[in-house]
């Protein structure tokens, strides 16, 4: 039986891990929401933003978040490149299954480069602040997991503000909300699904930048999180943001929970669980419907 410190650290690595989901699932559920589309993707130009953090620390010297000043702004035009030149050449009809065969085939484009330019081998930054760690109400937190939550966090109050106090984040929400409604108070939905998709993508150079502070990384690592991210955009809900956070939370608790009596790998198994169960059970997710006009 585990001892009560001992859980009340895995809760707040729980809530950190979350954290960093909720963050990337963002991401996620605005890909689908101004476009419908599954972006398998996401996850590699996660891995993507890591080496590129990880390639700057080690040749430059360079902080990994100060190479936010340049990876933010890239990821974004990239993003909204790949809307404007590539999904808007599909078949709306089929959208969202040609989707996720071309943001695969993207994946595996990244994945390779990234083999081919780095190898196989695992990396890994080493800054002056890796080992340092804090104690908090007898739990010991590393420094880098405070600053990878603090990192999220400022991105979705970020995300929320524009989404909520900007015309351009009103523009957004009617897009998602509903896209022909929208076109017919004068809305160009083409051009805010680019800019929306560009965002989506800005998270992940965020993200990617936050988990290389603090784990080993590698080309294929991307796989791993395909199957936690999809889950949690499903149990939110799809197209709820304020839903993917909620369910990021609660599913990043869980499985650091389980930790504790299970391995890591077993642990993980409760991202596919939940997504069964969610499918089995309600479809359309348990945090999404009203939660998600609210964003």
């Amino acid at each position: 039986m585990p001892s009560a410190s001992l859980v009340f650290q895995s809760i707040v690595l729980g809530v950190l891990l979350g954290g960093l989901y909720a963050l990337l699932a963002a991401g996620l559920t605005l890909y689908f929401g101004v476009m419908r589309v599954v972006m398998i993707a996401h996850s590699a130009f996660l891995i993507l933003a890591a080496y590129l953090a990880w390639y700057a620390h080690r040749e430059l010297g360079i902080d990994p978040l100060l190479t936010l000043l340049v990876t933010v702004p890239l990821f974004f035009a990239v993003g909204v490149a790949m809307q404007r030149l590539l999904l808007t050449r599909l078949r709306p009809a089929t959208l969202t299954m040609m989707s996720v065969l071309l943001t695969f085939s993207i994946a595996l484009v990244i994945e390779g480069l990234l083999g081919y330019a780095f190898s196989g081998t695992q990396r890994r930054i080493r800054l002056g602040y890796s080992s340092a760690s804090l104690e908090f109400f007898g739990a010991r937190i590393a420094v880098v997991k405070l600053i990878a939550f603090g990192m999220a966090a400022a991105a979705l109050l970020g995300l929320y503000l524009l989404m909520k106090r900007s015309r351009f984040g009103q523009a957004l929400r009617a897009t998602i909300q509903h896209r022909e409604a929208a076109q017919l108070l004068g809305i160009d939905t083409d051009r805010i699904a680019g800019y929306g998709f560009g965002l989506g993508l800005a998270t992940a150079a965020v993200g990617g930048t936050a988990l290389a502070l603090d784990t080993t990384i590698y080309p294929s690592l991307h796989w791993h999180w395909i199957g936690p991210l999809m889950a949690i955009i499903v149990v939110g809900g799809l197209g709820s943001v304020p839903g993917a956070a909620i369910a990021a939370m609660a599913l990043g608790m869980t499985q650091s929970l389980l930790q504790l009596e299970l391995s890591t790998t077993w642990a993980q198994t409760v991202f596919y669980v939940a997504l069964f169960a969610t499918l089995a059970v309600r479809p359309q997710g348990f945090f999404g419907g009203r939660l998600a006009q609210r964003f």
